[in-house]
């Protein structure tokens, strides 16, 4: 028994090291996915040995599948709670609402607008950049302005330049100074 719970315990550190490593190879960062792939490859290595090394023992077998799943989920979760990258995000308004324009620049998102044709009419499309630890915060305060905003977003793979490199963390740090002054009055 003493066996199962520990190929267990190793499964449960081996998964999310696999997601982890997978999340920076997608990301381009090579160093990071091959350290993740050396640490991963010596927990399954060891994980397999154990199981292998007895294979009338069903429990070591049972929590090797059993972890397996477990791990993929807290390795989901630790992505989730990671959320390292960029989004793009698209917003299509009826009105060229200045207020959350304003807003959002303010918080340090990065705003282009223009007009786009609807199906009926005349729309207005933000295209915005977040970091995506900022997702949620940016999509409430779309939801503030406009309940009825159209919201899209994605995993831009790589960008160069523009305002989300020179200003984001800039604009960021600015509007967290003027939000502390603004509480403490």
């Amino acid at each position: 028994m003493l066996q199962a719970l520990i190929v267990l315990g190793a499964q449960l550190v081996y998964v999310p090291l696999v997601v982890l490593r997978t999340l920076m190879m997608v990301k381009g960062e090579k160093g990071k996915s091959a350290f993740f792939a050396v640490l991963e490859g010596g927990v399954h290595v060891a994980a397999l040995g154990i199981v292998f090394s007895d294979l009338s023992n069903y429990y070591s077998m049972a929590a090797y599948a059993i972890g397996f799943g477990l791990g993929m989920y807290a390795g989901s979760l630790l992505e989730e709670k990671l959320a390292i990258g960029y989004v793009s995000l698209q917003v299509n308004i009826l009105e060229k609402n200045m207020a959350l324009i304003r807003h959002l620049r303010e918080a340090g998102f990065s705003v282009s607008i223009s007009t786009v044709e609807g199906i009926d009419d005349t729309r207005h499309k933000l295209d915005c950049t977040s970091r995506r630890d900022r997702e949620s915060e940016f999509i409430d305060i779309v939801r503030h302005y406009e309940p009825s905003a159209f919201i899209v977003s994605f995993e831009p793979k790589s960008f160069k330049g523009g305002y989300v490199v020179k200003n984001m963390n800039k604009q960021r740090e600015k509007f967290a100074k003027k939000k502390n002054k603004n509480v403490n009055i």
